[in-house]
């Protein structure tokens, strides 16, 4: 049966389209059972729903249906969304899956956040009992795959947001975030970015200042930080070790006086201060103090910058993990077409060498001698097993003959070298590849 991975993705489409389609994590379990459940030759199924893409990755005769169920289950009609779409097949669609595991298919180069919510759609998956064996054998070799990207590159090693970038530069000076009292200025976007970012380190502290509070708590209270107000930077600022601003003030809300006495208080204890603003929220003269590690924008996008180009010569070797892999898992693929053939040729077998033993048998309690009873069996095997491969050899076009021919001597484990038997050599050959006559008594 096909595999197939579908759906849309931050390449494909803007995120107005993808919204529509986004799965409420509680649901994937449901929506996969309906799909699995009421969609016509859909036999396995996982969904992966992130906020750059909504990929469904299945085991099923045709696309086209899964389509449709996407597409009508969001309330989407598919001609609106018809050109947002991708769809892969077979050896494209593993190509795809790992790529999007191993984060080289991700809005931010090698980031890792995705192979966390891949794990998660096999889990949801798992629940629905929805991962059959081919979807399961898939999952195993891309969970494999994104580990030995990770490993064997560096994919991951370096620091490609300004989020991440300000995380390092503290590091620097106070060593592990955990150590460290982190205060933010301000309450945007890139300052929840920078927020989550020192958050998953689990700093001693962290608060969240700002003129209003309640965009201030809306940042601090899933993270578990505390909030102040702006006008209150002066006597905050000395319980702080990083400080991190990104606000929209024409004027900077950190002066050389302010930090003057806060570095007293603090009793020479030095700041990491990452001004993340434009204008500028940190007065230029406070990076001169012997005591302030200072980072402007610049600073940080030098850094990113320098991840990004560092990511881009891994990416090379990242491709030919995932190509490697690829070729293996279709191998396999192919290795399991084999199996229902393997097993009729010994069905096959096996009927025969019954059918021989029965007429052995029947011929021993006939009183027959038991060397010219094994040797009629002997020769009764091997000519019906050779009969119709050499009839068919003889009868087979030119062109499908030298392929069989080609084929012959590994199929069969036949020493290369063995010349051909003679004109008279291979009249005895065909003789014997013909059934044996049966004795009259046994006919019928």
């Amino acid at each position: 049966m096909p595999f197939y991975a579908l759906g849309l993705n931050h390449h494909s489409a803007p995120i107005a389209i993808r919204e529509r389609f986004a799965f409420d994590p509680q649901r994937v379990v449901p929506a996969l059972q309906e799909l699995c459940g009421g969609v016509a030759g859909v036999s396995e199924a996982a969904i992966l729903s992130t906020c750059n893409r909504t990929e469904l990755y299945v085991a099923a005769r045709e696309a086209e249906p899964v389509v449709a169920w996407l597409t009508a289950r969001q309330g989407t009609p598919l001609p609106e969304v018809a050109p947002h779409l991708f769809t892969y097949i077979d050896q494209a669609a593993v190509r795809h899956v790992f790529r999007v595991a191993s984060g080289l298919d991700s809005m931010v180069l090698g980031e890792a956040q995705i192979l966390g919510q891949f794990k998660d759609a096999v889990r949801a998956a798992q629940a629905a009992g929805t991962l059959g064996k081919h979807l399961h054998k898939l999952f195993q070799h891309t969970l494999a795959v994104a580990k030995e990207v990770r490993s064997g590159t560096a994919i991951g090693a370096n620091v490609v947001s300004m989020a991440a970038a300000a995380v390092k530069l503290s590091e620097r000076v106070f060593g592990p975030v955990s150590e460290q009292r982190v205060l933010f200025v301000g309450a945007g976007e890139m300052i929840e970015l920078c927020a989550t970012h020192f958050a998953a380190g689990r700093p001693r502290r962290m608060m969240v200042v700002n003129r209003t509070l309640a965009r201030a708590e809306a940042i601090a209270q899933p993270l578990g930080a505390g909030v102040g107000r702006l006008e209150d930077l002066p006597e905050i600022l000395p319980e702080f070790d990083t400080v991190v601003s990104s606000t929209a003030s024409p004027l900077p809300l950190i002066g050389l006086g302010m930090v003057e006495r806060a570095l007293k208080k603090r009793r020479r204890r030095p700041f990491v201060m990452v001004d993340l603003a434009v204008p500028r929220d940190v007065e230029p003269e406070v990076g001169e103090l012997d005591d302030v590690f200072l980072y402007t924008v610049d600073d940080l996008a030098q850094i990113v910058q320098a991840g990004l180009a560092s990511r881009q010569q891994a990416l090379v070797a990242a491709e030919r993990i995932v190509e490697e892999r690829v070729a293996e898992f279709m191998a396999w693929v192919r290795s399991r077409e084999i199996v229902p053939w393997i097993r009729r040729l010994r069905e096959r077998a096996d009927a025969l060498r019954e059918a021989e033993l029965q007429r052995a048998l029947r011929r021993l309690h006939g009183g027959e001698s038991p060397e010219a009873v094994l040797m009629a069996l002997s020769h009764g095997l091997m000519n019906k097993w050779l009969h119709a491969p050499t009839r068919f050899l003889h009868e087979a076009a030119e062109p499908e003959r030298e392929a069989l021919l080609a084929a012959l001597p590994r199929l069969f484990a036949l020493e290369e070298g063995t010349p051909p038997a003679k004109d008279g050599e291979e009249d005895a050959a065909q003789e014997e590849s013909l059934p044996l006559a049966v004795p009259r008594g046994e006919r019928g």
